[in-house]
């Protein structure tokens, strides 16, 4: 297994250099197993997010399916992104603003870590008020 920066991740999804798009099609594509770690998928999230991309949560969301679909790519807990995914798909706007990616990840790798510790899940504080629409986060 390799791993990959957010910056190969995002030369392979963006085709925007064709020198590094190319070796990073190769590395993705190979015949090794590719781990995307959580700041990984966190920080090409946010690039993609941005004022340089401003991708949509619709886009984003085809991305993160995107990268289901590719046969080598490895979360570090795959069933762990699934559920922020779903959890990001189905939040809904609090005056204007949605929970991101990263609030739902954070949850989501909160209750598996809870569980595999053998401990009951408490939930995640947070100010955020969108972030707070999440299943699982908690007001302080």
């Amino acid at each position: 297994m390799i791993a990959i920066d957010t910056n190969v991740l995002l030369r392979y999804l963006l085709q925007d250099d064709a020198s590094q798009a190319a070796k990073a099609q190769r590395l993705i594509t190979g015949h090794e197993r590719v781990l995307v770690t959580d700041v990984v998928l966190v920080e090409t999230i946010w690039t993609l997010r941005g004022k340089k991309y401003a991708l949509d949560k619709e886009a984003l969301v085809a991305v993160l399916m995107a990268l289901f679909e590719e046969a080598n790519i490895r979360f570090e807990n795959g069933q762990t992104v699934w559920k922020a995914l779903g959890d990001y798909r189905a939040a809904k706007a609090v005056r204007g603003k949605e929970a991101d990616f990263a609030d739902a990840l954070i949850i989501a790798k909160a209750k598996w870590l809870a569980g595999a510790e053998g401990e009951a899940f408490g939930g995640v504080y947070t100010f955020d008020k969108a972030a707070q629409t999440l299943p699982g986060a908690k007001v302080p």
